[in-house]
């Protein structure tokens, strides 16, 4: 397997809304153009959908970036939310920080994993003691 790219739900903002998120779109967009330059998956773990969608003209945007070349929705599969469950017991987390759970079990998947995240915190510690994830704070 390749090299991924995650995307949380500020990186997905981000590129969907480069007039609104100003300097983070730039680092988004770079951060991309890097993922694609070397050949990585990019990925959007399907449960972040629930974080951003919110009505079809809002939408529109999002559908956007979803559509772009490389660019794929990972499904949640029993698989990812088992391991998504385990990590929130790890790190003591509620399940009010589910959507980041799914973010690393889905970087998981791979044997080197980058997540472009605002949440910096929290994703550190769903993903510590994993050597293969790296956290981009966009």
């Amino acid at each position: 397997m390749a090299q991924a790219l995650i995307l949380d739900s500020e990186a997905l903002n981000a590129l969907a809304n480069p007039g609104e998120r100003g300097v983070l779109a730039l680092r988004m967009r770079a951060v991309l153009e890097l993922a694609r330059d070397h050949n990585s998956v990019v990925r959007v773990p399907a449960a972040v959908l629930s974080e951003v969608c919110r009505t079809p003209r809002l939408d529109a945007a999002l559908n956007r970036v979803l559509s772009m070349k490389g660019i794929l929705v990972a499904d949640l599969t029993e698989r990812i939310a088992r391991r998504a469950g385990h990590l929130l017991a790890r790190a003591k987390l509620p399940s009010s920080h589910a959507v980041d759970a799914f973010v690393v079990a889905t970087a998981l998947d791979f044997p080197e994993s980058f997540i472009a995240t605002g949440d910096v915190a929290d994703i550190e510690r769903l993903g510590s003691g994993f050597k293969q994830i790296r956290v981009f704070r966009i």
